[in-house]
């Protein structure tokens, strides 16, 4: 089943001319104006709309109706006429009935910022699992929005006059479709969240720790992910350029091998259903042993973003298991990996030095040049090792392999040659002990 009915008059072409218009509620605004505009012609972009024009709109109250005011609503409305829009994207969350009425008063579609985003990861999700989370997203976002929007349903009644049209026995059935698909997917859902869980019990049977990066979409998850892995996931200068979460093993100083996962990124006013719908998937950051949280450091909403990740992790209910120091009880320890460092020029770069050196867990890096990520593989090792102790381990000088061994999968702090022998000190993890004695060596 298609995530978006293709028969129903809520399809959004790529290459739809388009205007984005924005509901700023007076007091209610912490994030930039431009920015937030910007940010939704980059959503816009994302599925291909040809964006000919973007404004905000003050608003004291939100209207009921429409949520603009009627005079605001009319100059949306010549705007679009202006712009021969096909369609009007409201970045602002509407009801079923503020939608329908803005259609009417601007003889043209429109569509939310949830409904854009849910277009988004339609087109987006490339698993199974993704396109299952999607589409029962979509469908709860619909559900409220029968009478609206699934208009082919009416071509299916056929008949004269009264007779035309869905109806409301057609339009309870098709609730009960809805619903039933609904259930379906959430069986379905239910098991790749079982198979998913088994997988990450056998992850934490085996010694390796798990790395799990978030972020705010854009801030170069994916792009640290590639540069710290050697993978070729999608990464470009795109909004939700990658969706499916992915792993890959890599090696950092004193660990032969950890998990890296790469998440979805997150957004301010992410649609709720959408949280819902992955929570299996983020479920990944709660089971990690340490949280890399990527930053735009030159957006100029920045902070802004940072607020949007950690409030995306408390609806997730990863409040109070998450902590920024890591203090929290079986809480991962987070460190920010501010990115971007090469789009500053060097005032700016300067004065974000200055701010990281007096935070304890912040990294400053650009993943694209590669500049500062040798630090931190240093910085996640020294995290992830820090419960390691220092074993005194004796050797034949002739077992270079051993030897060779150590220095690869521990912190060798020093050692001696005496009768053959070679006395070495090493600060291992109890897992990576344990794995070197299985080779038949004795602690001193």
């Amino acid at each position: 089943m298609a995530v978006f009915n293709r028969d129903s008059d809520d399809e959004v072409s790529r290459g739809a001319r388009a205007i984005i218009v924005r509901a700023e509620v007076h007091g209610a605004e912490r994030r930039d104006s431009e920015a937030r505009l910007e940010e939704a012609k980059g959503l816009a972009l994302a599925i291909g709309i040809d964006v000919r024009a973007a404004q905000a709109f003050r608003v004291r109250d939100r209207k009921p109706a429409t949520l603009f005011g009627s005079g605001q609503v009319d100059q949306i409305a010549a705007l679009a006429e202006a712009e021969e829009a096909e369609l009007v994207i409201i970045d602002n969350a509407l009801s079923p009935v503020q939608q329908s009425n803005l259609e009417k008063a601007t003889s043209t579609k429109v569509i939310d910022r949830t409904g854009l985003i849910l277009e988004i990861f339609g087109e987006r999700a490339a698993t199974n699992e993704g396109r299952l989370q999607v589409e029962l997203a979509h469908l709860d976002y619909q559900a409220g929005r029968l009478v609206r929007s699934w208009t082919h349903l009416e071509r299916q009644r056929g008949g004269f006059g009264f007779l035309g049209g869905p109806g409301e026995t057609q339009i309870e059935a098709d609730r009960r479709m809805i619903r039933d698909r609904m259930a379906k997917i959430r069986r379905e859902l239910d098991q790749v969240t079982r198979t998913r869980s088994l997988h990450r019990a056998r992850r934490q049977r085996a010694p390796w720790p798990v790395i799990a990066l978030v972020g705010y979409t854009n801030a170069g998850k994916s792009t640290l992910f590639n540069r710290l892995t050697g993978a070729d996931v999608m990464a470009e200068d795109l909004l939700f350029a990658t969706l499916d979460p992915t792993m890959r093993q890599i090696a950092l100083p004193g660990l032969d091998k950890a998990i890296l996962s790469d998440t979805v990124g997150f957004v301010s006013d992410l649609p709720t259903q959408l949280i819902a719908a992955f929570r299996a998937t983020l479920e990944e950051v709660l089971s990690a042993d340490l949280i890399i949280h990527v930053r735009d450091i030159a957006h100029p909403d920045s902070e802004a973003q940072r607020d949007d990740v950690m409030d995306v992790l408390s609806e997730l209910g990863v409040a109070g298991e998450v902590a920024l120091e890591g203090d929290g009880e079986d809480a991962p320890p987070i460190i920010e990996a501010w990115n971007k460092l090469d789009l500053l020029d060097d005032d700016a770069a300067e004065r974000v030095r200055e701010l990281a050196e007096r935070r304890g867990d912040v990294m400053l890096l650009s993943a694209i040049t590669g500049q500062g990520v040798d630090g931190l593989q240093r910085v996640i090792s020294a995290q992830l090792t820090s419960g390691a102790q220092i074993h005194q381990l004796r050797l034949p000088l002739s077992d270079g392999a051993a030897i060779a061994w150590l220095h690869e999968h521990g912190e060798v702090i020093g050692s001696t040659a005496e009768d053959g022998e070679m006395q070495i000190d090493v600060r291992l993890s109890d897992s990576a002990l344990t794995r070197f004695m299985k080779r038949g060596r004795t602690e001193v």
